[in-house]
């Protein structure tokens, strides 16, 4: 039984967390960096303790000091939530040698899955079927790579092993472009990762990114809770997700279902994880990667399924049987989630920071947001744009459309610029409504020119808001108060008189 959690993590899913932990009767301690002093995840926990300055290496990246933290707390277990420290092998190991709990997977099984390259092989040695690319295990020179290209076949990506989220990755036409590539692959996942090892990977055109999320204890069973569709991107950034996917039938569903399975128990898996796939034109699927970690998008999966994987990897930490077999996991309704990002989606979706003046966030039946942003909170430049997920449900896809353009109707963020024009554009769009997409969507057949006429309504909007602000300032502003006759209010002189007169 734990009785206090650490959360080595910010922003929403920190919070995410704590509440889960809340909900369970367990204590929670917070970290935060000198940027985050005000964030929401401090204000929850039960405790919370600076970690240092704002920069991720500096502070949510520091290891050492999270770990110094928990043993002064007395925290018994951390979650690392996703990304920072999540998929560390090392840090877990940490964790285990402090004799504390971390609620995730076994260093192993990070330490397998966590390096793309070793992932595939470790797959295919399962049985497997991966996409196309380079097997070799270890660190693979630059002249390596380029002699190896050919035989793969142009298009290809060359990827970071150590990470995902799209660091690390570029596309590749052709072999004299290849050196140039590998280089600022190679720094940029050094810059993200701090380990620039790259390989290479056929590119699938015309796919859809799928993933099935995983569930295992330390007993020995593993099941999935179905799939999620995550092939709507932007520069190998998710952006919009659904449960279940409009591309998948109960066949498909079951087969790939069950090499979800296998592949998590290739590496002796425990907790939560996600399998991604890749799957063609031709219903033929590949093994992508395994985030040894929860997802950004496990909402989705929660509200189809009802059950709260966050609770789950607290229990199954704890050494607990899974509260769920494959059987009882039955599929009701969709659900989508739309990422609300700090970015400019009129302006090539450039970053936007600045104070939060005003947040509403819409609610109703089948409507969930998940955000760790107030009014007056700062959103900086150090971290993940992202301000909240916006997670709905309804009992058939048409109907989760319906709703989430209502929810992203009410949602009004004031003081910087979101990205919810852009949703509320794909939300109209009709090869989205018709299911009918893949991974290169965004980037080569939607475009934010359809959404001028949501401009041009939200531009007279503010005009139409500014005259009235304008009009009200210059009334008040011309009202002269003259002074009272008296030199005091009649309050004071029903007082004078009553002493007077006792």
């Amino acid at each position: 039984m734990f009785n206090k959690v650490l959360v080595a993590n910010r922003g929403e899913i920190a919070v995410r967390i704590i509440r889960a932990c809340r909900e369970l009767g367990i204590e929670t301690v917070a970290v935060y960096s000198e940027a985050d002093r005000q964030a929401l995840h401090v204000r929850y926990a039960d405790e919370a303790y600076l970690l240092g300055p704002a920069p991720s290496r500096e502070s949510y990246l520091r290891a050492d000091k999270i770990i110094d933290i928990a043993r002064k707390s007395g925290a018994d277990a951390v979650h690392p939530g996703y990304g920072f420290l999540a998929e560390r092998d090392d840090f877990a190991a940490a964790c285990a040698d402090a004799g504390i709990a971390f609620i995730g997977p076994k260093p192993s099984s990070i330490a397998a899955m966590g390096d793309k390259a070793e992932a595939r092989a470790t797959v295919i040695k399962a049985g497997v079927p991966v996409v196309p690319g380079t097997e070799d295990v270890g660190n693979m020179t630059n002249d390596d790579l380029l002699g190896i290209a050919p035989s793969i076949g142009f298009p290809l990506l060359i990827k970071a092993t150590a990470g995902g989220g799209g660091k690390g990755m570029r596309e590749v036409r052709s072999l004299e472009e290849m050196p140039t590539l590998l280089q600022s692959a190679r720094r940029e996942a050094e810059s993200a990762f701090g380990d620039g090892n790259v390989y290479l990977e056929k590119l699938v055109e015309g796919a859809r990114h799928i993933e099935f999320q995983i569930m295992a204890d330390t007993h020995g069973n593993v099941i999935h809770l179905g799939e999620r569709e995550c092939s709507l991107q932007r520069r190998h950034q998710k952006l919009v997700e659904e449960a279940l996917s409009p591309a998948l039938n109960d066949d498909l569903r079951r087969r790939m279902g069950e090499v979800a399975v296998k592949s998590a128990q290739a590496v002796d898996y425990v907790n939560a994880g996600t399998i991604e796939f890749l799957l063609d034109k031709d219903e033929n699927f590949y093994f992508l990667e395994m985030n040894t970690r929860l997802q950004v998008e496990h909402p989705i999966t929660e509200m189809v399924t009802g059950i709260d994987i966050v609770k789950e990897q607290i229990r199954v930490a704890r050494g607990r049987v899974l509260s769920y077999k494959q059987a009882d996991v039955q599929f009701n309704g969709h659900a989508i989630e739309c990422r609300i990002n700090a970015e400019d989606p009129y302006n090539n979706f450039m970053p936007s920071t600045g104070h939060i003046t005003h947040s509403l966030l819409p609610t109703g039946p089948g409507v969930r947001v998940d955000t760790g942003v107030y009014p007056g909170f700062e959103i900086t430049p150090f971290y993940d744009p992202m301000i909240a997920k916006l997670i709905v449900w309804g009992e058939t896809r048409a109907q989760a459309i319906l709703r989430m353009r209502r929810a992203l109707e009410e949602y009004r963020i004031v003081g910087v610029r979101t990205n919810i024009p852009f949703h509320q554009v794909l939300m109209d769009s009709h090869r989205f409504m018709g299911g009918q997409y893949d991974t290169r969507f965004v980037e080569e057949r939607f475009s934010m020119e359809d959404a001028e006429e949501y401009r041009e309504k939200y531009d007279e909007v503010a005009a139409i808001l500014a005259t009235l602000v304008a009009h009200r300032e210059t009334e008040r502003s011309a009202q002269i108060v003259n002074r009272n006759e008296r030199d005091a209010s009649n309050w004071k002189w029903v007082g004078r008189w009553e002493r007077m007169h006792r």
